[in-house]
């Protein structure tokens, strides 16, 4: 009944993110400026947190770390 859970981010980061079904995306917030990088599913719409971009350096870890050359903004 109160199973845990498998912790989802811990797999994206071995596996990378599935390039079929998932595009990476940058969430940013009008009001505040807070952005937040993710990968969004392309069937579902559903967003899925990886991790808070607080500069540009975060970002170009962001992109190494899962092979991502360009990356989309939502806001």
């Amino acid at each position: 009944m109160f199973g845990r859970k498998k912790n989802q981010k811990a797999l994206r980061q071995e596996d990378g993110y599935d390039k079929e079904n998932q595009i990476p995306i940058l969430k940013c917030s009008i009001c505040n400026g807070e952005r937040v990088a993710g990968f969004k599913n392309i069937h579902t719409g559903k967003f899925e947190e990886v991790m808070f971009i607080k500069t540009d350096r975060d970002l170009d870890e962001f992109k190494t770390k899962y092979g991502v050359e360009t990356i989309g903004k939502e806001y």
